[in-house]
């Protein structure tokens, strides 16, 4: 039978090829690792190779590296609580701030009744209410996770409110034409294009999340990292503080680089929709 191609014969459409595996490639890796070297190398030289700070305001990486290594039955415990309370609170929060952002968004009246109050609740510096928390709900968990959620829900209620009122014309167009129930347009239509502008509001909220967790246990009793740095700032283990510090950014990027993955699986479409860097 004469070929319809041009393609030699025994050779496979190219359409029929099995898809390759999505491969990582060496620059995710290579180049935040690249980073980290010159960021050290930096802090190094500015604390050890030309001593322009002094150990008390920046111990040198060597000593901050030691510090940890040697206090590591303290630090990773605590480690492990703040990275828990970070994580609770900042899902109490996204839940919360997509809740109350569809609200702004299905009505105009509820977004101006309440978008003032929201505005001037976020624009109050969390670190006040450290002291009012402990009165207003006690040691332990509550005044943390109340922290994290004061931080994180403003991110996530903007995020979610613009997503949803701001869906393209040519998509409420369609739904329209296709007589599309409210549940329908929603669920279909409005949800699905507003969830990018939601992960942003989300990839902000969750280095927040870990701030207002410190912050949080500067003002609890629960020995996380934030309570540590303040221990072993206070008997002037400056390093082992840094130390602590250290673990909270690398906490901090662990977990935005978790999230960022989710986006990519949850909304693969993006990427293939939106012009690349």
């Amino acid at each position: 039978m004469t070929q319809l191609t041009g393609a030699p014969a025994g050779a496979a459409p190219q359409a029929a090829r099995a898809p390759s595996r999505p491969r990582v490639r060496p620059a995710v890796i290579g180049l935040p690792a690249f980073g980290l070297v010159i960021t050290v190398a930096a802090w190094w030289l500015v604390t050890s190779g030309l001593n322009l700070l002094p150990p008390a305001a920046l111990p040198p990486p060597q000593a901050v590296w030691a510090s940890m290594t040697r206090t590591s039955d303290v630090l990773l415990p605590a480690l492990l609580r703040t990275a828990w309370m970070t994580l609770a609170g900042f899902l109490l929060s996204a839940v919360a701030g997509v809740l109350i952002g569809m609200a702004l968004a299905a009505s105009r009246r509820v977004e101006r009744m309440f978008a003032p109050l929201l505005v001037a609740v976020n624009a109050v510096p969390k670190i006040a209410f450290g002291p009012l928390l402990v009165v207003a709900v006690g040691w332990g968990q509550k005044p943390i996770l109340t922290m994290v959620f004061l931080l994180c829900f403003f991110p996530v209620v903007l995020s979610t409110a613009t997503g949803l009122t701001t869906t393209p014309a040519d998509l409420a167009e369609l739904a329209r034409a296709l007589n599309a129930s409210w549940w329908q347009s929603f669920r279909k239509v409005r949800l699905p294009a507003a969830l990018p502008q939601i992960f942003v509001g989300l990839k902000v909220a969750m280095p927040l999340a870990a701030i207002g967790a410190v912050i949080g246990e500067f003002y609890s009793d629960l020995p996380g990292l934030g309570y540590q740095i303040l221990q072993y700032n206070g008997i002037g283990e400056f390093s082992t503080a840094w130390a602590a510090i250290v673990l909270v950014a690398l906490m901090s990027i662990l977990l935005y680089s978790a999230l960022s993955l989710i986006e990519r699986l949850a909304l693969p479409w993006v990427k293939a929709t939106t012009s690349a860097r």
